[in-house]
C-alpha cells in the first residue's frame, strides 16, 4: 500500500521559485517542439515506409536490450549488494561508466572490443561467424552497454536494504540458493526492478552516440529513431520534429502509465 506523503506548514518562496524554474527547464522544450511540429502533415510522415521501419527496429531491439539488461544486470547488483570480494568498487565503477561517458566513446570502445578484428570481436567471428558492427545484434548490444546501468543502480540499493534474514530463513527451512533468489530476494526488490527495467528500456530507446559508431546508419537494419531524426534534421526537418514527437509520446507514455502501476505512486 502507498504512503501519501504531505508537506505541512509553509513552503519557503524561494524553494517555491526554484522548482518552478526547474520544471520550466523541462516543460519549454517540448512545448517549443510541439509548436513547430507539422501538425497538418503528422499522419502523412507516420506513414512513411522508412519511419515505420525505424519505429519498429527501435521497439524491437529495445526491447531485447531490456530483457538482457535484467536478465545481466540483476545478477550484477545482487553480486555488488551481497558479497564481498577483491575488486569490488572497481567493478561498480566500470559497470555504471558508460552513463558518464559520451556515447560515442562508448561506440567506439565497443567496436574495438565486439569489432570483427577487436580483442574480443576477432574470436566471434573466426570461431562463431559472428560479426556484430553494422548488424541488427549490434544496435542491441550498443543499446545494452548504455542502459544496463541503470538498471544495476536501481536494483543494487534495494537488495542492499532488503532484510536478509527472510533469505536465511528460507534457507534454513531447505530451500535452495535458487529457489531463495527467485522466491524471495527477487519479489523484496519488486519496485526498484520495474523501476531500474523500465528506465533502461527508455535508455535503450532513445540511444543514439554508441549505435551510430559501433552499428552504423543502415536504413531497415540499424537505423533506429533517434538516427532516423538526425538524418531527417539535415534533409527534412518537418519529419525530424514528427519523429520526435513519436518517440517522445512512446516514452512518455510507457513512463507516466507503467510506473505508477508497477511503482505504485501516488496520484
Amino acid at each position: 500500500m502507498s504512503r501519501d506523503v504531505r508537506v505541512t506548514g509553509r513552503t519557503p518562496v524561494v524553494i517555491v521559485v526554484l522548482a518552478s524554474v526547474a520544471a520550466l527547464f523541462f516543460v519549454l522544450p517540448f512545448a517549443g517542439l510541439m509548436w513547430r511540429v507539422p501538425w497538418s502533415n503528422l499522419f502523412d510522415v507516420l506513414g512513411d515506409e522508412d519511419v515505420i521501419r525505424a519505429l519498429s527496429l527501435s521497439l524491437r531491439t529495445s526491447i531485447v536490450a531490456a530483457i538482457l539488461a535484467a536478465l545481466l544486470g540483476v545478477p550484477l547488483a545482487w553480486a555488488l549488494a551481497r558479497t564481498r570480494f577483491p575488486g569490488r568498487r572497481f567493478l561498480r565503477a566500470v559497470a555504471t561508466l558508460s552513463m558518464v561517458l559520451p556515447p560515442v566513446v562508448g561506440g567506439v570502445a565497443l567496436f574495438f572490443s565486439f569489432g570483427r578484428r577487436g580483442l574480443f570481436g576477432q574470436w566471434l567471428h573466426e570461431w562463431f561467424g559472428i560479426t556484430l558492427p553494422f548488424s541488427t545484434a549490434g544496435v542491441i548490444v550498443a543499446q545494452l552497454f548504455v542502459a544496463m546501468p541503470f538498471l544495476v543502480l536501481a536494483v543494487e540499493p534495494a537488495f542492499r536494504q532488503s532484510d536478509p534474514r527472510y533469505e536465511d530463513a528460507a534457507r534454513s527451512l531447505g530451500g535452495s540458493s535458487w529457489f531463495v533468489f527467485t522466491r524471495v530476494s527477487l519479489p523484496a526488490v519488486r519496485p526498484a526492478l520495474a523501476s531500474g527495467l523500465l528506465l533502461a528500456w527508455a535508455r535503450a530507446l532513445g540511444e543514439f552516440g554508441a549505435t551510430i559508431t559501433f552499428a552504423g546508419n543502415l536504413p531497415g537494419r540499424t537505423q533506429t529513431l533517434p538516427l532516423a531524426t538526425y538524418v531527417a534534421l539535415e534533409t527534412e526537418p518537418t519529419e525530424a520534429l514528427v519523429i520526435s514527437l513519436l518517440t517522445i509520446g512512446i516514452s512518455f507514455t510507457m513512463l507516466l502509465g507503467l510506473r505508477d502501476r508497477w511503482l505504485e505512486v501516488d496520484r
